[in-house]
């Protein structure tokens, strides 16, 4: 691998893009059975995913496999990071009975393994934490042997937060570090990424029991060197599951679009980050923190 991986690690940056994707960034528009049941399952009982309002490009194939990620605590995020689709502004007051919708929605689908995430509600006392809490507990009694994945905002590092979600015993505990330091206060304004390093230091002393996972997106100015480096210093507070996608701007509004990243460099991503100590990488163009989250949990060999 040395001599690939020293060609791979001496562009920082691709050529200039484009005027079309690249071939491995095509996929089939939606549109199956599946997913216009799916589809309008969430209308009647008026939840959000975040497959629609992030404009995940693989919500035809996941809905068509009758998965989905939940947007708890509506639609609308406290936050502007750069690079996100979904809408901000002020969020509309929490719904109580929002969890019980989201673990009938469960048992209606059956589901193995459901993920839970949230736009960021720093306008609530406990930024949103109970919300998840009560998901955990009454999808696991509703439908009994379904594990959990949380996709957790940072809660501003609020340990108390984290130590309520934790403390529901939720099968994954995911929060996402998005992009490499130095582009954090560029792209996610709102956020820090020694918070992001602090928030697993915290799970770890928690929970040390529940399996921890993280996600990066690629492409909006970052180099090889410094995602191998972040990637290590995930690792150095024992983060289990990593995930490596490619970014896509969603409007000429967002931050820039800097470079595709091929698929070599993300198969030598997911082969350095398994060399690190990382239990499982999906690593791939199209793969987003929740693509594939059950098959990324069997890979792991984690008990859930």
């Amino acid at each position: 691998m040395g001599e690939v991986l020293y060609q791979i690690m001496g562009r920082h940056r691709a050529e200039p893009l484009p005027e079309r994707k690249p071939s491995w960034l095509k996929v089939k528009a939606p549109g199956g059975p599946n997913y216009l049941h799916l589809k309008q399952l969430m209308r009647e009982l008026d939840l959000h995913t975040v497959c629609e309002e992030a404009h995940c490009p693989n919500v035809g194939e996941c809905w068509e496999h009758g998965t989905a990620t939940f947007m708890i605590l509506g639609d609308v995020c406290t936050r502007n990071c750069a690079y996100c689709a979904v809408a901000h502004g002020r969020p509309p007051k929490f719904d109580p009975a929002e969890p019980s919708r989201v673990a009938e929605a469960a048992q209606k689908m059956n589901l193995r393994h459901l993920v839970i995430t949230s736009v960021d509600r720093d306008d609530l006392p406990d930024f949103g934490a109970w919300a998840f809490a009560e998901v955990i507990r009454q999808v696991h009694e509703a439908v009994p042997g379904c594990s959990v994945e949380v996709l957790v905002p940072d809660f501003q590092g609020n340990v108390d937060s984290i130590r309520t979600v934790l403390e529901a015993r939720p099968e994954i505990y995911n929060h996402n570090t998005e992009t490499v330091p130095r582009l954090y206060k560029k792209a996610r304004p709102g956020g820090r990424y020694e918070r992001v390093l602090e928030i697993f230091r915290a799970a770890k002393r928690i929970a040390p029991d529940i399996p921890t996972k993280t996600g990066i997106i690629l492409g909006m100015g970052e180099t090889n060197e410094e995602v191998l480096k972040t990637m290590r210093e995930l690792r150095e507070v024992d983060v289990d599951i990593l995930t490596l996608g490619q970014y896509l701007r969603p409007s000429d509004d967002h931050i820039a679009l800097d470079r595709y990243v091929t698929p070599e460099e993300f198969a030598m991503f997911r082969t350095e980050g398994k060399a690190m100590g990382f239990k499982h990488v999906e690593s791939g163009p199209l793969v987003r923190s929740s693509y594939h989250a059950w098959e990324q949990v069997q890979a792991a060999q984690l008990q859930v």
